[in-house]
C-alpha cells in the first residue's frame, strides 16, 4: 500500500522535508524515531535498517511531498512557474510535445508530464541518466491515474503546484500535514 503526504512551508519546502518524512513514518509504520537514511548508487534514499520500507521525497518552492510504500516508489512536486521554451523541446518526446501544444502550451500540462518523468526515474532508482525526452510517461490530465510499462502513475494538482506519484502497485490519495 502506498501513502502520499504533503506539507507547505512559509517559503522553502526543503526546510520541512525531514519533519514531513518523520511524521509520515510515525503515522504509517508507527516508528517513533526516523530511521537512518542512506543513498543508493543513483542517489535514491532508503532506510538500511528497514529495507522493506520504501519512501521518496520531493520539494519545490514552499511544497514538500513524501511517499511511503511497501514497494519502490517515486514522487515529484514542482512549483508552477514559466520556464524557457527550450526546456519543453529538451524534456518532451514528439508525442508529448504534440499533446502539450494541443492543450495550449500551458505550463500546468508541462509540469504534469515533467513530474511523471521525475517520479518514474525516482521509483526505478535510476535518476536522470537518460535524456528526459526518452523517458516514457502516460499523457494524463492533472488529477488522473494510468498504468504504463508495469508502473502506475498518479498526478496531483493544486494552486501553484503539480505533482506525480509512480509505483508498481497502486495509486494514493494525497494527505496534507500542517506544521506550526
Amino acid at each position: 500500500m502506498t501513502r502520499l503526504f504533503a506539507a507547505q512551508a512559509a517559503e522553502d519546502g526543503a526546510s520541512i522535508s525531514a519533519a514531513l518524512l518523520a511524521e509520515a513514518v510515525r503515522a504509517v509504520w508507527r516508528l517513533e524515531a526516523l530511521p537512518e537514511t542512506a543513498l543508493g548508487p543513483q542517489g535514491k534514499p532508503f532506510f538500511p535498517s528497514h529495507p522493506a520500507l520504501h519512501f521518496n521525497l520531493s520539494h519545490s518552492g514552499p511544497y514538500a511531498f513524501c511517499a511511503l510504500s511497501d514497494a519502490p516508489v517515486g514522487v515529484d512536486v514542482e512549483r508552477l512557474r514559466p520556464r524557457r521554451v527550450a526546456l519543453v523541446k529538451r524534456a518532451l518526446s514528439e508525442e508529448e510535445s504534440a499533446w502539450y501544444v494541443s492543450r495550449g502550451r500551458r505550463w500546468e500540462d508541462f509540469y504534469t508530464l515533467w513530474t511523471c518523468k521525475e517520479a518514474r526515474v525516482k521509483c526505478l532508482g535510476t535518476g536522470l541518466i537518460q535524456a528526459p525526452a526518452s523517458i516514457s510517461v502516460p499523457l494524463l490530465e492533472s488529477g488522473a491515474a494510468a498504468a504504463l510499462d508495469g508502473l502506475v502513475f498518479t498526478t496531483y494538482a493544486g494552486e501553484g503546484y503539480r505533482a506525480a506519484l509512480c509505483s508498481p502497485t497502486d495509486t494514493a490519495a494525497l494527505e496534507w500535514f500542517t506544521f506550526s
